[in-house]
This record gives structure tokens, C-alpha cells and sequence, in this order.
């Protein structure tokens, strides 16, 4: 599968943690990427600034969906279910 061009749905709708340039600590979940372009394109797609969770991530049909919708709702949902659990006493693995 080839990438929608515009559709920018895994550039804004998961996190990433990687460092972005002009976003040194990544960015979280449904925050736009300052490297998005006004028609939503990577600035950085052939660049070597381009952070490899970025250069790893490949477009599928379960990922992407039918459309920019569906890719935004699943990416989400994605994000949802892969988030730590935090509790009210802290992170996991924390002491309270």
C-alpha cells in the first residue's frame, strides 16, 4: 500500500517519542507534527532528520483504512490501547 498523500493521520494521531526537529521531546497523540507541511506532507520524508520510528512506519490497509478518517479513528484507538497504565499512586513500577 502506498501512502495517501495528504492524509498525515500517522503524522498527528499517535505519539511519538523520538526527538522531532523544532519538537526535541516528540510529540503527543493527536498534536499535529511542526514538519507537516500545509497540505499535510513531511517536510523531513527524504531527509535524514527524519526520525527512524517515522522511516519504520509503513502504511497498511489495517493501519490506514479506507480513508484519512479511518486511519485517524484506528491510530487513536491504537494509541488508546498501547498507552501505559497510570494509576493514581503513580506510574507502574512506582512506590507510592
Amino acid at each position: 500500500m502506498e501512502c495517501r498523500a495528504g492524509c498525515a493521520a500517522c503524522c498527528i494521531a499517535p505519539s511519538i517519542s523520538s526527538s522531532i526537529p523544532g519538537m526535541a521531546d516528540g510529540k503527543p497523540a493527536g498534536v499535529r507534527c511542526l514538519q507537516l507541511t500545509d497540505d499535510n506532507r513531511c517536510q523531513l520524508f527524504d531527509n535524514y532528520e527524519r526520525p527512524q520510528v517515522c522511516r519504520n512506519l509503513q502504511p497498511s490497509e489495517e493501519m490506514c483504512g479506507a480513508n484519512r478518517a479511518e486511519a485517524m479513528e484506528r491510530l487513536a484507538d491504537w494509541e488508546q490501547l498501547t498507552r501505559p497504565e497510570i494509576t493514581s499512586s503513580g506510574p507502574p513500577g512506582s512506590t507510592p
